[in-house]
């Protein structure tokens, strides 16, 4: 691992996607099979390859408490450290020692060695499983020899590498590699859904053989918002669909022979909170995978998110509440039948092809959808997003008749259509470290309003709005306003760093919901940075009166509670 933790460190320090893509290509080109394709995965980010569903169930405490056993040092010391850097994998790496007993490591610690150790610590299950999850955690510590090896080994463990190296990036670095169409590793990626048998592939050349692997997530195609009541520039060249955007949750469904999986944005399997769902899906002939959207609807009428909350991550559901709050996918793009990817098809092709083989029922949907006219005005697309409101949904869908899908793409070819339900001033009281090129940065804000006593009461966290240069402006000044940790509010989360509540932020936001995730009792859907508001103190916030009134006048708008 050192040699990774030397090209890992080096793709860090350089800003240039080139030159990351170039060192990476170097790096694995080196590597025998074994090794390469267990560092093509950690470059993601990710111990396993996405298809694996397991998880290694290894806490920061655990590694801390190994890491403490192995080199000796204080929680004092760690907290310094970890207000410093950030992650804790920077955080222990100054910590780093010698082990007493030289022998007892004396395999070096490679990719494939460390995999096969994460394996164990995945595997770990009974009344032992904390402890031998720590010998484990232990013995890949003591085999670090160096800082950056250590620092690296645990941001592969806790998923947090924060080298600005996303996964486009890391299938070019493959194509770099061995001179292979990053497109065909693309594609051979979303079918095989391991980067790491796809790096194997490319290097003997036998990308064109991976097949489609049900079960393993594709990264989902994006939209870019488009401002409702501007000039619509964007909708000038090319031809349109029109389709509601529904009020739920974007998922991926897997229908391969009989079994039913359900993907999140987080690509993680949560089909057994939608069990009518997959019901449904199983009556589907053949295999085929699904992108989507979760509703809560009833007799045909899509209910406000908050009623679909209800069914989040539950396990369990009940006769009761399958009742109470019936869920249908309505289902808008198809990316695969059979052996066959779709992906590359024309949009308008592939919804000949979902209409094809989708009965509707009540619980599978074919999304509606219609052309829009090139010569159309403003007041008739205006008047296509009040009716889609008036159904119950956020707004609208603008896609290109003619777009591929581009799994984990965000581009023009997809646009969403929605007007900001109100704007909130508030005041940052705790900040974290941003991902990817921010990963230097202070970029995640956890804001908050005042009550009627002006006790400040967290209700959001935003990290979209600002531009590069605000970011970079006030990184400083928050490290230099930092808050003693025990002053950290009582639902902080674990990166979180208290500050000084003098930013004051105007955000915009499209619903609020009730939520026990802060202290205020609310929280805001897809907040957005409108702007710094230096013009205003922190004593002019606004309050959690005005919050409960825009609630309010939300769910009269809605049809009541």
């Amino acid at each position: 691992m050192k040699r990774f933790a030397q090209a890992a460190q080096a793709i860090a320090e350089t800003p240039s996607k080139l030159d990351k893509t170039g060192i990476l290509g170097a790096y694995l080109r080196t590597l025998p099979e074994d090794d390469l394709a267990c560092a093509a995965r950690f470059f993601t980010g990710n111990p396993f390859a996405a298809r694996d569903q397991r998880a290694l169930a290894l806490g920061g405490r655990t590694i801390v408490a190994a890491a403490q056993h192995m080199w000796g040092f204080t929680d004092a010391d760690l907290s310094a450290t970890y207000r410093e850097h950030g992650d804790l994998g920077s955080a222990l790496a100054p910590f780093v020692r010698p082990p007493q007993t030289l022998g007892l490591f004396v395999e070096p610690l490679t990719p494939a060695t460390l995999k096969c150790r994460l394996d164990e610590i995945a595997a770990a299950a009974g009344k032992s499983a904390g402890k031998k999850r720590q010998l484990l955690c232990e013995s890949i510590l003591g085999a670090c020899r160096s800082a950056d090896e250590a620092k690296y080994v645990v941001k592969i463990m806790t998923g947090d590498l924060r080298i600005g190296l996303r996964e486009g990036l890391v299938i070019d670095g493959i194509a770099s590699a061995f001179d292979a169409a990053p497109g065909d590793v693309r594609r051979a990626n979303m079918a095989a859904g391991d980067l790491g048998t796809v790096a194997v592939a490319a290097k003997h050349g036998t990308l064109s053989a991976i097949r489609v692997a049900y079960g393993a997530p594709i990264g989902f195609m994006l939209a870019s918002p488009i401002l409702f009541g501007s000039e619509y520039k964007e909708l000038r060249e090319g031809r349109w669909m029109v389709e509601d955007k529904y009020d739920g949750i974007r998922a991926q469904v897997h229908k391969d022979g009989e079994r039913v999986r359900i993907f999140s944005r987080t690509l993680n399997d949560v089909a057994y909170s939608y069990p009518e769902v997959v019901r449904a899906v199983g009556t589907l002939e053949g295999s085929c995978i699904l992108d989507g959207e979760l509703v809560a609807q009833r007799e045909g009428r899509v209910l406000p998110f908050r009623y679909l909350q209800a069914r989040l991550q539950r396990k369990d559901v009940s006769e009761d509440l399958l009742a109470e709050v019936p869920v249908a996918f309505a289902c808008f793009d198809i990316l695969a039948y059979g052996d066959e990817f779709l992906l590359d098809e024309p949009l308008l092709e592939r919804r000949a092809r979902l209409a094809e083989i989708l009965p509707s029922s009540s619980q599978l949907q074919l999304a509606p959808w219609s052309a829009l006219e090139p010569d159309g005005s403003a007041e008739e697309l205006h008047a296509a997003f009040e009716a889609a409101r008036a159904r119950g949904q956020e707004g609208l869908m603008l896609k290109r008749t003619d777009s591929p899908y581009l799994p984990g793409k965000r581009g023009k070819c997809w646009l969403k259509l929605k007007r900001e339900l109100s704007t909130l001033d508030v005041v940052v009281v705790a900040v974290e470290w941003g991902h990817g090129k921010r990963a230097k940065v202070l970029s995640d804000y956890t804001f908050a309003v005042r009550d009627r006593h002006g006790k400040l009461q967290t209700i959001g966290k935003a990290y979209s709005g600002l531009t590069d240069a605000e970011i970079a402006r006030l990184t400083p000044w928050f490290l230099e306003h930092r808050l003693p940790e025990h002053t950290q509010r009582q639902k902080a989360r674990r990166h979180e760093i208290p500050v000084e509540p003098n930013v004051v932020l105007e955000v915009a936001f499209d619903i609020i919901q009730q939520s026990d995730l802060h202290e205020s009792g609310f929280a805001l859907r897809f907040p957005r940075i409108v702007r710094i508001r230096d013009d205003k103190p922190p004593s002019e916030v606004d309050t959690i009166e005005r919050v409960r009134d825009i609630y309010r006048r939300m769910v009269d708008r809605e049809g009541g509670a």
